[in-house]
């Protein structure tokens, strides 16, 4: 699903008089009093000093935290939160002691600046992000034959290609840096000319300069304690549960909480810290959105169209077949995301086209990298210095432009070798509207902080997918398409949002491109071999109904199904439905624009929507308790909620997050839970207790 661009605007804590901050002096939008004045006294290092032996350590290790952790999520829901405080909060705290340390042992040499900062922050994003990209969740594991033999369409060996650390590692790598070299060139365009606001960027700035003010460091020795509590309660929640789950529906990730009937339709609540604490970050209109979509789809609709088996779809049929009920399941939510995805594209491109008109109507020439703008002038001291260091140190135009030739040759060569289905002119093709796109995404994402990378990926699903054949191996080509144009459109509105956060805490764009590279080249390796643990460890991995059944891998092959092999791959009065939904959709999303934002947040997003409706109730009703804690701690003290209440929700998520990898070594290992908590109605209980003692 399309996401704001790796960080919340919920992300920046704000605090209150009590927390030891002004609030007054805490509004975003407004910069009356001068940031930059506050570091005047201190040194800016040299881009080569704030690339530092100890940031990419600390980068590493966190790298590491947050792909188990965005794995996780991956392969559960798909639904990813921003991860910003957390990242933010371990990498100074990490930093910090690391320092404090050498400086009472008197070896140290180079203080923490902002800047370092900054770099860990960059490079762990992009670390993780990869994780999201590379399709692990997704595109990826949707080629694979556990998720292609659920369909009875497509599920020849043409059309299969299963994990591997290798091939996906050498996929990984020469697809994810293109993005970067696109963009690089119109830096200059996005952040000073155009003055982007880049909300998730500066959201990051905000949050880094705080913590290098005394009150902010403060308040940053809080959030990591009450991080650091909330992430040994759900890591050892997460072993407390692992006693009890010694077989298939057992252990409280089966707990019928409303019933056994409510069970039956996955309408329940499985104690999930993770996603009790995704329910913290995410808005209240997203997770209320989320419950209604489970409401509309499992509690009404399924159970209406589980009466029409016989009529609409062969009575014989498993749940899981996508000729029966899962069909309507997986393909409505298609329809849904589609329409929601299409609406919010050609939103986020007229806007974007419309903004790019404004801002050049009035200019002579396109400003770019090293080159000055007619008319430029400074507003505030913040934004003189902040300018003047932005454009000290250059990055050669032709150096980005070589470098994107480079890679986009050695590229073309190596993909058709990866999948011989998807051949060198489909990627040359790509590669050739590639930078377009990739700007068209960045500048978006300055304009709404909504990137939409894996709507251009779907794209690519139909149109390379439909290129290739049903009899060419049509299916694969669409999905492995995908994965390039995600990795590109993705990574180049995050470099953009990296050089926007680097430009308001005067870290150089060098240093940050050099960071995202490291990061990037970091995730290639560290998330295929995250999710081989995954794939290793959890036999059921992909499979409806089981601890990780990576819901989107199922969409994004459905996709590719559907553009390959048109609309004779749905079963009966599914494609009326399927048009419902899709201009339902459209125009849920029209009114919502429509009346304003003073309304709006009381209409739910279908996107959202869509998500619940094939995978289960069950984490809706995890989001919306997270989502009502929140509530009432922001009813009770605001100022508090909204400093700690981000932290809180790290803490669940990374702590469950990681207790996945001792789960994955112990089942690697051969070791089994002891116990099976298992829930019965009365009948069966019976029924087993006459078995056990005739």
């Amino acid at each position: 699903m399309d996401r704001p661009s790796r960080e919340s605007r919920r992300g920046e804590p704000e605090s209150g008089e009590d927390l030891g901050i002004d609030s007054k002096k805490n509004e975003d939008s407004s910069e009356s009093e001068c940031v930059e004045r506050i570091f005047e006294s201190k040194e800016v290092p040299s881009w080569r000093n704030q690339l530092t032996f100890r940031a990419f350590c600390v980068s590493f290790v966190l790298g590491v935290l947050f792909t188990f952790i965005v794995m996780k999520l991956n392969l559960t829901t798909g639904i990813i939160p921003s991860l910003n405080v957390s990242a933010g909060l371990l990498g100074f705290f990490f930093v910090k002691t690391w320092t404090k340390f050498l400086e009472k042992s008197g070896f140290l040499k180079h203080p923490f600046t902002r800047q370092e900062n900054t770099v860990i922050q960059t490079c762990v994003v992009a670390s993780s992000g990869i994780a999201f990209s590379g399709g692990f969740g997704s595109y990826m594991f949707g080629m694979s034959e556990s998720v292609a033999k659920q369909m009875t369409i497509a599920n020849n060996p043409e059309n299969i290609k299963n994990p591997g650390v290798a091939w996906m590692i050498g996929f990984l790598f020469v697809v994810s840096f293109l993005g970067l070299f696109s963009v690089v060139p119109l830096r200059k365009v996005m952040i000073i000319d155009f003055k982007l606001t880049y909300p998730s960027g500066t959201a990051t700035a905000h949050l880094i300069n705080s913590f290098h003010t005394p009150q902010g460091a403060k308040l940053a020795k809080k959030q990591v304690r009450t991080l650091g509590k909330f992430f040994s309660f759900s890591f050892l929640w997460g072993f407390f549960q692992w006693f009890f789950k010694a077989g298939d529906d057992c252990g409280f990730l089966n707990f019928p909480t409303f019933g056994l009937e409510a069970y039956k339709n996955r309408f329940y609540f499985d104690f999930s810290a993770t996603y009790v604490g995704v329910g913290m970050i995410c808005p209240h209109l997203v997770n209320v959105s989320v419950l209604l979509g489970a409401i509309l789809s499992w509690g009404i609709m399924w159970p209406l169209l589980r009466e029409r088996k016989g009529d609409w779809f062969p009575a014989n049929l498993s749940d899981g077949s996508l000729n029966g009920l899962q069909g309507y399941r997986v393909f409505i939510a298609i329809a849904l995301i589609l329409g929601d995805g299409l609406y919010n594209f050609c939103k986020v491109f007229s806007r974007t086209l419309y903004g790019l008109y404004s801002q050049l109507r009035n200019k002579s020439v396109l400003p770019v990298a090293g080159r000055p703008s007619p008319g430029e002038t400074s507003v505030s001291f913040d934004d003189e210095r902040r300018t003047q260091l932005f454009l000290k140190d250059q990055i050669p135009t032709w150096f980005a432009v070589v470098g994107y030739v480079v890679i986009a040759i050695i590229s073309i060569i190596t993909i058709p070798h990866i999948f011989h289905q998807l051949k060198w002119y489909h990627v040359l093709v790509m590669y050739i509207f590639a930078p377009l796109l990739a700007f068209c995404n960045a500048y978006g994402a300055g304009l709404t902080d909504w990137s939409l990378a894996s709507t251009y990926g779907k794209l690519a699903i139909f149109i390379i997918g439909a290129w290739a054949g049903a009899s060419h191996g049509g299916v694969l080509a669409g999905l492995a398409a995908c994965g390039v144009m995600m990795n590109i459109v993705s990574t180049a509105s995050d470099l953009t949002q990296d050089f926007k956060t680097g430009y308001m805490t005067l870290a150089s764009p060098r240093s940050m491109f050099v960071s995202q590279i490291i990061g990037t080249a970091m995730g290639c390796v560290i998330s295929p071999l995250v999710f081989w643990i995954f794939y290793n460890a959890f036999p059921n991995l992909g499979k409806t109904g089981s601890e990780y059944p990576a819901p989107n891998a199922a969409v994004f092959r459905n996709m590719a199904i559907l553009g390959v092999e048109g609309f004779s791959a749905l079963p009966k009065n599914c494609l009326t439905l399927c048009y419902i939904f899709f201009v339902g959709a459209i125009v849920i999303n029209g009114v919502r624009d429509g009346v304003g934002k003073k309304w709006a947040r009381f209409i739910p997003l279908p996107m959202a929507m869509a998500i619940p409706f094939y995978i289960g109730s069950y984490f809706a009703i995890d989001m919306f308790v997270g989502t009502v804690i929140l509530f009432v701690w922001q009813k009770i003290n605001r100022a508090k909620a909204d400093a700690f209440g981000p932290a809180v929700a790290s803490g669940l998520i990374c702590g469950d997050g990681i207790w996945t990898l001792p789960d994955s070594i112990l089942a690697l290992a051969g070791v089994k839970p002891p116990i099976c908590m298992k829930f019965l109605s009365r009948k069966d209980n019976t029924r087993v207790d006459t078995f056990l003692h005739p």
